[in-house]
């Protein structure tokens, strides 16, 4: 598959998908969505518009990360920019139909904030905030009430790089991803060698997200350094501390980027197989990312001899059942053997001996995300944000006693008091 037309083709239908005379309606449907009632929500507009014989597509997205304002949709309509509205109803969504689809009429007071269409393509990355000389006058003045997005309080603070396609890309739709530069990190890969990429994860100072914040490019180099021809590679994703989500709602809302990240740590250590362990407590999780990967196999992303590199590679699912000592990663590949999971004695280390004896790697969802992120976008990007030797953003979930709970990202360096006071309220 020629995979630059691939992309090409991507790109041009998720354009026109934003920017067609046909409107647009996302829907935050990832299991906070969900809870909060996405799916009535998204029945009520169905049937308001089979009423009123308005031709509209929907659009299933994932979780922006405002928890606290679900249900969330995002109305897009040909030279508006995009109105992200919370807390909709059943009833809210047929009158926004009225008004906004029939009409003209955004309904302000129902709205969180607006976002630049550009934004969706990936044009304004860091630059989030919205300029009034770039916008038309046309669009100030229709929309002039409400603020962007992005410079709302739980936003403004806050850099999205792991998360910049959550709520923009439909997660069951690969060519979303592939029109977001996705799996151009791992194209680019293919033409370094282990040891080049080894450079750039180190060059950019990403560390374990996973909470031991261990050196990437280290555990890397030690498993592709092991005296072993079988080795494996082993994603993460059995989170289980008390209100933490981060993991789930990426899986949820941008699957692909974590098996970006996956294949190009698998090509880097030289593994042949990699099992992503996540818990079945996240059923949404786990269904997107089977749909993903069976995506990945239709378009020759896994398999024998990827894009004729002669890279042969496939990810597996584990599902745990639910116990918190899995986390642990010598539990967890006890777990993966079919034994008790249970933590042993380091060393030996994983990276020497992990799965079945084998050198092994373990990363976490994050890690894997930022991986992805370092080859598309480069690791001085990535190294841009940070403090001292721990460079990037980390996401954090935010619940409890605050008032705004959701999935943040922010630059490490930011203190608590922020996190918890600036950001949620």
């Amino acid at each position: 598959m020629n995979f630059n037309k691939l992309i090409k083709q991507s790109k041009t239908e998720y354009q026109k998908l934003l920017g067609d005379e046909t409107p647009v309606i996302m829907i935050g449907a990832a299991t906070c969505g969900n809870s909060a009632g996405a799916q009535a929500v998204k029945t009520a507009l169905e049937e308001e518009l089979e009423k009123n014989q308005i031709e509209c597509k929907i659009v299933e997205v994932g979780c922006i990360g405002l928890c606290y304002a679900e249900p969330i949709i995002t109305i897009i309509k040909k030279g508006k920019p995009a109105i992200f509205y919370h807390e909709v109803t059943p009833k809210i969504a047929v009158e926004l139909v009225n008004s906004y689809l029939l009409g003209d009429d955004p309904l302000s007071n129902y709205a969180l904030g607006k976002v630049d269409i550009n934004y969706f393509e990936g044009k304004q990355e860091d630059s989030i905030k919205e300029s009034a000389e770039e916008r038309s006058k046309e669009e100030i003045n229709s929309t002039e009430e409400i603020p962007s997005l992005f410079d709302l309080p739980v936003l403004k603070p806050q850099v999205r790089r792991i998360l910049r396609n959550c709520g923009f890309i439909d997660p069951t739709n690969i060519k979303h991803y592939l029109a977001k530069e996705g799996y151009n990190g791992f194209m680019e890969a293919l033409h370094l060698t282990p040891e080049e990429i080894i450079e750039k994860i180190k060059k950019s100072g990403l560390r374990g997200r996973g909470g031991a914040g261990f050196p990437t490019w280290l555990k890397w180099q030690l498993c592709r350094e092991a005296d072993d021809e079988t080795k494996y590679l082993i994603c993460n994703a059995d989170e289980g501390d008390p209100g933490a989500f981060m993991n789930r709602s990426l899986l949820e809302s941008d699957p692909h980027s974590v098996l970006e990240g996956i294949l190009i740590a698998g090509y880097v250590i030289g593994a042949k197989e990699a099992f992503i362990y996540c818990r079945t407590e996240y059923p949404l999780a786990l269904k997107r990312l089977k749909n993903a990967i069976k995506q990945m196999r239709e378009y020759g992303l896994l398999g024998d001899d990827i894009s004729g590199s002669g890279f042969n590679f496939d990810i597996n699912i584990k599902e745990g059942a639910g116990a918190f000592v899995c986390g642990e990663e010598t539990a967890l590949i006890a777990s993966i053997e079919g034994e008790r999971g249970m933590p042993r004695t380091r060393p030996p280390f994983p990276a020497t001996s992990g799965l079945w004896g084998k050198p092994t790697v373990i990363n976490n969802v994050e890690t894997m995300a930022s991986v992805a992120l370092i080859m598309q976008k480069g690791a001085e990007k990535f190294a841009d944000k940070g403090i001292g030797d721990s460079r990037g953003t980390k996401t954090f979930s935010l619940a409890g006693q605050i008032k705004r709970t959701g999935l943040i990202e922010v630059p490490l360096g930011k203190t608590l008091r922020e996190v918890i006071y600036d950001i949620g309220g």
